[in-house]
């Protein structure tokens, strides 16, 4: 595997993922007891599968295939699995996934690249604060990445902000790997007990989890705010347990790049049509390389659009935009259709909030009905506080960002911690869906 092909005409990267895919097709039938079913029962001759535009001739595989099917996907004997790993469950119930000795050698050249790509030298050392334990494919991630590079690593895991800090102090790592609303909480954490943060040791940020930009890789209301207090470099990254890679920003913070011999992608509409470049649709990937458990075009539930015009950095691979949103996510209130990510954004950007929680019902009319719970910090609460105010100014930054103000319940920051971070997630709840379409599901 070479990164060097993002740098080829659209032409040779096209020519090369046609070659790979008829490497995972074969595979796939010889190995895949899902796979081979889903041939047999569509008639599907994977010999006349030859270009990227007749993989759409292929079924979709979904997160319900996954959950109902599991082992079915699973290409190896259990002699060689060496490491287990589980889906944060933000769609329903966690997936469990199967890496070979091969698989962790494709994902630390995935992250390997990626880091690169966000600017990570082999002479940074990088303090990793997301989670390493919990069957959890980040972190590992991240870790096997960073020593594939050849750069210092500091696994400190998430969250305590004293700490992240006391490790910024002591070991004083360039580069920090975390949720981008976590540097919020470090820099609050560093102004209350003196820490002079702007003159750490940390120059950049290799954000997860979150979008830092809008559609047009402007810095969103998140990413202002922590620009505004710390003027550090910011890249963000895209990626998930599923599809074993990772879309990363380059310096000119323009979409996260594709990795061509890692994964295609597609983006398609409701009815499964692949939409035009530039036109938001449903990411579908069809993994490469891929041994334990591979995917044939599977739909990820993200909402996304590419961009094919050359980046600035030389790349020619094409570019995911930030995510918009999850595709059964979608609101449609007061006569406006959003999703959740826009709602975190105006809440991640207050200083008067601690937690939150978003829950969607129907009402009795059928409509869609938002009531967002908030925990404020323990510098706007008291006995005798008349929330009013706050309550205001958040609507009326609602209604500047998204058109319209839904309903704020003030709520304890204890209650709602126990419900946002339960003890078997690995991601914060933010929110909850009742609506009468479906089961109560709860979704990051």
């Amino acid at each position: 595997m070479s990164q060097n092909i993002e740098y080829q005409s659209q032409r040779e990267i096209k020519l090369l993922q046609e070659t790979k895919l008829k490497e995972a097709l074969d595979y796939l039938s010889r190995k895949s007891p899902f796979y081979r079913r889903m041939f047999d029962s569509h008639s599907i001759d994977i010999h006349r599968i030859n270009t990227l535009e007749d993989l759409r001739q292929i079924p979709f595989t979904t997160k319900v295939d996954l959950q109902q099917y599991n082992k079915q996907f699973m290409c190896v004997p259990k002699s060689q699995i060496i490491d287990y790993i589980t889906t944060s469950g933000t769609l329903g119930d966690p997936v469990t996934f199967a890496m070979t000795d091969r698989d962790l050698d494709r994902l630390a050249y995935n992250e390997k690249i990626s880091f690169a790509c966000a600017g990570v030298q082999p002479d940074d050392i990088v303090q990793i604060m997301t989670t390493l334990d919990k069957r959890f494919m980040a972190g590992l991630a991240y870790f096997l990445g960073l020593r594939e590079l050849g750069a210092g690593i500091v696994r400190v895991g998430n969250g305590i902000p004293e700490l992240q800090w006391d490790t910024i102090n002591r070991v004083r790592p360039n580069t920090i790997m975390c949720v981008p609303s976590f540097i919020l909480k470090i820099i609050d954490y560093a102004e209350e007990h003196g820490i002079d943060y702007r003159n750490s040791s940390i120059k950049k940020v290799v954000c997860i989890g979150e979008n830092l930009r809008e559609q047009d890789f402007s810095l969103n209301l998140l990413g202002h705010r922590i620009k505004e207090k710390w003027d550090i470099e910011l890249y963000s990254t895209y990626a998930s347990t599923e599809m074993a890679t990772t879309f990363a920003e380059c310096q000119y913070g323009c979409g996260g790049h594709h990795h061509p011999e890692l994964i295609i992608c597609e983006v398609v509409d409701d009815e499964g049509n692949v939409v035009d470049d530039g036109q938001v649709g449903e990411l579908v990937v069809t993994t490469l390389g891929v041994e334990g458990m591979p995917l044939l075009r599977f739909k990820t539930g993200d909402l996304v659009c590419f961009h094919t015009e050359g980046c600035r950095c030389g790349r020619n691979s094409m570019r995911v935009s930030p995510v918009v949103g999850r595709a059964n996510h979608l609101l449609k209130y007061k006569g406006t259709t959003l999703y959740p990510p826009a709602i975190y954004d105006v809440l991640d950007n207050s200083p008067y909030v601690e937690n939150y929680l978003i829950e969607v019902s129907t009402n009795e009319i059928g409509n869609d009905d938002i009531k967002i719970k908030i925990g404020l910090n323990c510098n706007t609460t008291s006995a005798h506080t008349d929330y009013s105010p706050i309550i205001k100014e958040l609507k009326d930054s609602f209604r500047a960002k998204i058109r319209v103000a839904p309903a704020i319940e003030i709520c304890d920051t204890g209650i709602l911690r126990k419900i946002i971070l339960p003890d078997i997630t690995r991601k914060p709840v933010k929110f909850i869906d009742k609506r009468a379409n479906g089961n109560i599901k709860n979704k990051k």
